[in-house]
């Protein structure tokens, strides 16, 4: 069991540091579908892996790579924190039916529209430099991108990189790296706490294993943001859209 769970961490931090997703989008439905878990424990697992900065070695990789935003990223993680509890709240008082067909359509909307977003062109030295639209965006649009992400993050235990990221991109104008990057960093601090509690107070979750799969995203996460870095930014974008809609189809027919 453990070093199952240890695996599943590691592939988890791989695609969170390729993706700036969180990890969850892979730890839950393999928690329900081969470790035989309840959505909402595997919820909880996947926020609690989430807590500490298991993906720390990526965003340093990123950091180095001049791709990070930071003052975006906090600001997007005051939303986080505060969308988490209320993710949270829905999470444990509505049908989860309705909720996983909501977020499937959603993702399959989010890998076409990531995939057609016109990247911003700038005088950049390669692709991995960091790039961003001209145009200021007010502070309180990061904070409402952070909301929209920490409700859905709280309500499926994933999900908080996948609405930050083709957002971004898409409104903000991000680079698809730097979006990646900025996501990533944005998802270090502990904004699913909120969730996190709400989860233990109604008896869901298991500390042991979240502990377990967080020791494998620290490792994954910084392979899957090395990787990242050699991929080109139109075959990186492609392969993004491609694992979101791969992931939407799974939601469609696990509920349908």
């Amino acid at each position: 069991m453990e070093i199952a769970l240890l695996t599943l961490g590691i592939a988890a931090g791989i695609l969170a540091g390729l993706f700036g997703i969180g990890g969850g989008i892979v730890m839950v439905p393999v928690l329900v579908a081969f470790f035989g878990m309840e959505l909402l424990d595997a919820n909880a697992i996947s926020l609690t892996a989430m807590l500490l900065p298991v993906g720390v070695m990526g965003v340093i990789t990123y950091y180095k790579a001049g791709l990070i935003n930071v003052k975006h990223s906090l600001i997007i993680a005051i939303g986080l924190l505060c969308g988490s509890f209320v993710g949270g709240e829905i999470a444990v008082n509505i049908n989860e039916s309705l909720l996983a067909k909501l977020y499937a359509a959603y993702l399959l909307y989010a890998a076409t529209t990531y995939l057609l977003a016109k990247t911003p062109k700038t005088a950049t030295r390669n692709d991995n430099e960091i790039s961003y639209s001209d145009k200021e965006f007010p502070v309180w649009a990061f904070i409402a991108l952070g909301l929209v992400a920490g409700v859905t993050a709280g309500m499926f235990g994933k999900g908080g990189g996948l609405i930050i990221v083709p957002l971004l991109v898409s409104i903000f104008k991000y680079n698809p790296k730097a979006a990646t990057a900025t996501s990533l960093a944005a998802l270090q601090l502990p904004v699913g706490l909120p969730s996190v509690i709400i989860y233990a107070e109604k008896g869901h979750g298991n500390l042991l294993f979240a502990a377990i799969v967080a020791a494998g995203i620290v490792g994954g996460t910084f392979l899957g943001s090395k990787f990242a870095l050699k991929l080109p930014a139109k075959l990186f974008k492609r392969i993004y859209a491609v694992f979101l809609c791969a992931v939407g189809v799974y939601m469609v027919v696990k509920y349908i």
